[in-house]
């Protein structure tokens, strides 16, 4: 075991199971799954997370609809899509959101690809960006300088989600086809830093 895995080894745990309620088969992770289905399961349908935020994938090796995953209880799947426009029934892969600092998060917004035009600067949550001063509903590009968001399509943080992270692409987003594998549009209109 690698000393970073060793360090992270407590900071992250989430217990699963295989039915709604906290039901069927379970199991406690303290690492990343890329794929349930080689654990022997089928699908999850509740979720418990004891410490620190994950996210979670509707397919395997992180593909798909991503939701956030923070420390509390996900009995069905209403819980994890809250608002979401998405409706997806379980999670068939997950991971830690490892550079989460909700104290330190930094971001910036852009209106065209690759950091191009009109900027904002985040540093903290906005339920909605518009009345904040971001004038489109659209976000073409961001640049995350620290810490890990999740951005949502609506305001009041409802439908798609998106999880931005300082560790992954170097925090830097060109394009929104970056922002997930399933990224369907670059409307982002709320966003907030991810509770660790």
């Amino acid at each position: 075991m690698t000393s970073e895995a060793m360090d992270t080894l407590g900071q992250y745990k989430i217990t699963v199971w295989e039915e709604e309620s906290f039901q069927g088969k379970r199991c406690e992770f303290l690492m990343e799954c890329p794929s349930i289905m080689e654990r022997g399961f089928r699908k999850i349908r509740s979720i418990k997370v004891e410490s620190g935020p994950w996210v979670g994938f509707e397919y395997p090796e992180y593909q798909g609809q991503q939701f956030i995953l923070e420390k509390g209880d996900y009995p069905r799947w209403e819980a994890w899509s809250g608002n979401s426009g998405y409706r997806t029934e379980h999670l068939l892969s997950f991971r830690p959101v490892k550079c989460a600092n909700h104290n330190d998060s930094k971001a910036i917004l852009y209106e065209a690809e690759n950091f191009q035009g009109h900027k904002f600067e985040l540093s903290d949550d906005y339920p909605s960006l518009q009345a904040m001063g971001w004038g489109n509903k659209e976000v073409a590009s961001i640049k995350v300088n620290a810490g890990a968001w999740v951005a949502y399509q609506y305001p009041g943080y409802r439908g798609y989600q998106y999880v931005l992270e300082r560790d992954r692409q170097n925090g830097e987003f060109k394009k929104y086809s970056e922002y997930s594998s399933q990224a369907h549009t670059n409307q982002i209109q709320s966003i907030r830093r991810i509770q660790h």
